[in-house]
């Protein structure tokens, strides 16, 4: 009786089998989807009420202390970086001002004021908005691209991780129908060669728009610099401005 039983038994096991391979198949591909779907996912909530943010300070590829600058050219465009003296309140948050200043074809282009905030105990650096002139033949016609977080349902992006891992990805603006801008760390051990330098273990950033369907830019960061390429434009120069110093 034993030995009819355990033929009977190895039988069933043949014919299932095919069952066990396909469940077991079944299984393997929902783990693949379910890695694929949250590798897609874009983070979007930073906790911000959790953390203790300043206006003053440095993460490894952004610089947060005023008198700070860097410049970036192109044959065809000029973008000046400067970490202002000064200070905006948003929500009841302080925020840092760096103004960015745009000139195409030698005529400006158009000037932003950004806000940041810098959480000292991770690095991370978060984008609250911008006020955006738009020029041209010297005078302003628009205002676009102008938001600030906890108006119309926006809210803080992330401008700057403060632990850079490849495959990240992350808002940087959070403003729906105005900027839906988000970056993706591509690397972190580039070497760019520019006007002012050549630098290593550089980070390179590819951003993206949700909601625009425009070709993804390239951006690169030096370690203790910042912004060195966007596209075309690489670093010039970068350093305090007189009467300014970098931090003890």
């Amino acid at each position: 009786m034993i030995r009819k039983k355990e033929k009977r038994d190895d039988k069933m096991i043949k014919k299932m089998r095919p069952y066990f391979l396909i469940m077991a198949l079944v299984a393997a591909l929902s783990c693949v989807a379910s890695n694929h779907a949250l590798a897609e996912e874009w983070l979007e909530d930073f906790n911000l009420a959790a953390r203790k943010l300043t206006t003053t300070g440095k993460s490894k590829y952004f610089v947060l202390v005023p008198g700070f600058q860097i410049v970036l050219e192109s044959p065809t465009e000029k973008i000046t970086i400067t970490v202002l003296d000064e200070t905006k309140e948003i929500n009841g948050i302080t925020t840092r001002v760096v103004e960015e200043r745009e000139l195409k074809n030698g005529k400006l282009h158009e000037i932003s004021r950004n806000f940041f905030a810098l959480d000292p105990k991770t690095g991370d650096v978060f984008y609250f908005g911008e006020d955006v002139d738009d020029y041209k033949e010297g005078k302003i016609t628009s205002h676009s691209g102008t938001w600030k977080a906890y108006e119309n349902g926006n809210k803080p992006g992330l401008i700057m991780p403060g632990n850079a891992e490849v495959g990240k990805k992350y808002y940087q603006e959070i403003a729906p129908g105005v900027a839906m801008d988000r970056a993706e760390v591509v690397s972190v051990s580039e070497t760019m060669k520019t006007p002012a330098g050549t630098f290593d273990n550089c980070l390179k950033i590819r951003e993206s728009s949700k909601d625009k369907p425009a070709p993804a830019e390239y951006k690169t960061y030096a370690p203790g610099i910042g912004l060195i390429q966007k596209e075309d434009a690489k670093l010039i120069r970068h350093g305090y401005l007189k009467g300014k110093s970098a931090p003890k």
